[in-house]
């Protein structure tokens, strides 16, 4: 039993795509740590489309503004909610970092 535990763990280290947990019931994707991402490979798509938005801005970016590059109606604030916790998950990572104005900027 404990060599079988022991190929699991190696062969879930191993795994490139992101991992997933159940949430009363759901299964969410766990966003890694910025030092536990060897590279941005490892993020869902939508995370890796405002990682590239954010840069190219090379400067302040709102939630508005990636909301209308990803063709979103901005002044409906309800299609943006999800977008804003996508950035502040990958603030909380350690991937872009969140001003206390709510704008966002890319960490080096």
């Amino acid at each position: 039993m404990l060599n079988r535990l022991a190929e699991q763990a190696r062969a879930d280290a191993g795994a490139v795509a992101p991992a997933s947990a159940k949430v009363a019931g759901r299964a969410v994707l766990l966003i890694p740590h910025r030092g536990d991402a060897a590279d941005e490979g490892a993020l869902p798509g939508d995370y890796r489309k405002i990682l590239a938005i954010v840069r190219e801005a090379d400067g302040l970016v709102q939630v508005r503004a990636i909301g209308e590059r990803l063709g979103l109606d901005a002044s409906v604030r309800g299609k943006l909610e999800p977008w804003r916790a996508k950035m502040t998950k990958l603030a909380n990572r350690g991937l872009l970092h969140k001003r206390p104005d709510g704008q966002f900027i890319a960490r080096p």
